[in-house]
């Protein structure tokens, strides 16, 4: 089986929520587990959260989400054309947080890493960041 969409939508919190559940909804097709399920949803609304608050500041732009299933893995992309990311490495480290100003926990990217199978970040300064997220779906070892 091979599916895929894309949803765009603004930079505001209210969307975070929505592309959860539009995540959930359009995983719904592989027979997921409510585990598999409540995974996704974590790390979509973090990689989501994350272009809100550090893409781009809390100003209104857009968000790309894009999915596709082919076989039994999912594979999810979280976009925005914000600030970028100047130095990835530093930013998957636990604990760091470009925003301490807000008390951001600087947990995002650990989440998504602990919730997905694969997890890649491309970004570049002044051009915005892409979340690339893979899960395999319905394949628990036992």
């Amino acid at each position: 089986m091979k599916n895929q969409m894309r949803l765009e939508f603004d930079s505001i919190s209210a969307n975070e929520a929505f592309a959860r559940v539009a995540a959930a909804a359009f995983m719904t097709q592989m027979n997921p587990s409510m585990e598999e399920v409540a995974d996704v949803k974590t790390a979509v609304s973090e990689a989501v959260t994350n272009a809100i608050i550090h893409g781009y500041g809390g100003g209104v732009h857009k968000i790309i989400l894009t999915g596709e299933i082919e076989d039994d893995w999912l594979m999810l992309t979280v976009e925005d054309q914000g600030v970028g990311i100047a130095d990835i490495k530093k930013a998957m480290e636990p604990l760091y947080t470009s925003r301490p100003e807000l008390e951001r926990s600087g947990m995002g990217f650990l989440f998504m890493e602990a919730f997905m199978d694969e997890i890649r970040v491309e970004s570049e300064p002044g051009k915005g960041t892409r979340v690339f997220m893979k899960k395999r779906i319905g394949c628990q070892e036992a």
